[in-house]
């Protein structure tokens, strides 16, 4: 779900901010890093970007399809009211 690229960073990005009396331990730290935010964020429901503009579009389709169907269906409703007057 996540690039391993963006994970590096980020965990990169935290390993950054340690204070210089603890770089000696940096590159577990990284690690450590790297693996919390690879679990908390594949615990997250998330989509790619690709599954939701897919999504997006049949959304779309369908929205345009009801539209069409309550137009049919009001122009019904009018035809059986004024065949009953």
């Amino acid at each position: 779900m996540f690039d391993t690229k963006t994970i590096d960073d980020m965990a990169n990005k935290l390993a950054g901010v340690i204070p210089p009396a603890l770089h000696t331990i940096k590159e577990d730290l990284e690690k450590t890093f790297h693996a919390i935010l690879q679990s908390a964020l594949g615990k997250l429901d998330l989509v790619t970007r690709e599954e939701f503009e897919v999504q997006k579009l049949v959304l779309a389709k369908t929205r345009t399809n009801l539209e069409a169907l309550e137009k049919r269906v009001a122009i019904l409703e009018e035809s059986l009211a004024s065949t009953q007057n």
